[in-house]
């Protein structure tokens, strides 16, 4: 049976549990509940700490699981980044007092407090940057008013919380993340990793398209396809009235009423939109 963790609380935790939900897996409803057997996929999910995630998939006690990059790259286990996920998306930044520093190369000598130790220490050593390190579990942004820190290393999603306590963030990102899914290379079950993947995948190509009918007279045909080109090749049907066709095609949701618009400037008629429950690409 495939052995998947998924995250327990915080951002990730319903969004993920929603995708796995429209992937066609049972979810929990019951926040308490930590495992749950989803036995018509042959599926157990383990509802866990986001951080805690990549260390069980990585020592192999679980075959895959959804984390955020962040968490991952910092845990430094043996285990691989398979999917993007689309959500949760953040990055991990260098903060400071308004204006106090401009660049990581300020932070010379000085301490930085961060919950994401691996992930800091590589930016400065890559930077050549010699700065001590205060590991500080969950949030760090009171560290530099209590005389723990000169700076602070987050996870910075809209920034409100930092400019609350008088911070800003300065310097490159560190790091850009968000929602994935890993997996053990070693794990035995890379056949339903890759069922699972798959689903999910469907499941982000279904957020992003949606499907496009409608009739055009056979003379604007050509010109009609054009915009409506699908991901292979559009459906072409024959109607009742031979100088008229039936046309259906996946378009990017973003783009459904332009396209309807130029659609209808060619002389389509009938322009349906239908949204896009799964598919399999």
């Amino acid at each position: 049976m495939l052995r998947v963790a998924v995250p327990n609380k915080g951002a990730l935790s319903e969004t993920a549990s929603g995708m796995l939900r429209e992937a066609g897996y049972r979810q929990s409803r019951d926040r308490r509940e930590l495992v749950l057997v989803d036995p018509e996929n042959e599926v157990e999910f383990f509802f866990l700490r986001p951080r805690d995630i990549a260390v069980y998939v990585g020592q192999g006690i679980l075959d895959a699981g959804i984390t955020g990059r962040d968490l991952f790259l910092d845990a430094e286990v043996d285990a691989e980044e398979v999917l993007q996920l689309g959500f949760g998306r953040s990055t991990f930044r260098l903060a400071a007092p308004a204006g106090r520093y401009s660049s990581v190369n300020d932070l010379e000598g000085l301490r930085i407090a961060t919950s994401f130790e691996t992930l800091l220490g590589d930016h400065l050593a890559e930077r050549g940057v010699s700065a001590s390190i205060v590991r500080l579990d969950g949030a760090v942004e009171s560290s530099i008013q209590l005389g723990v820190a000169d700076a602070i290393a987050d996870v910075v999603e809209t920034g409100n919380t930092l400019r609350a306590a008088g911070m800003d963030t300065f310097g490159e990102p560190i790091l850009a993340s968000e929602a994935i899914v890993i997996a053990n290379p070693r794990s035995g079950n890379k056949a339903a990793i890759d069922v699972m993947l798959r689903r999910l995948q469907g499941v982000l190509v279904a957020k992003q398209y949606v499907m496009l009918d409608y009739d055009v007279h056979v003379d604007q045909l050509e010109a009609a396809i054009a915009l409506t080109p699908g991901l292979e090749s559009p459906t072409i049907s024959a109607l009742n009235d031979p100088a008229w066709a039936a046309v259906r095609a996946m378009v990017k949701q973003s783009e459904t009423n332009t396209v309807m618009d130029e659609l209808y400037a060619v002389g389509a008629r009938a322009i349906l939109v239908t949204r896009i429950h799964a598919c399999r690409i």
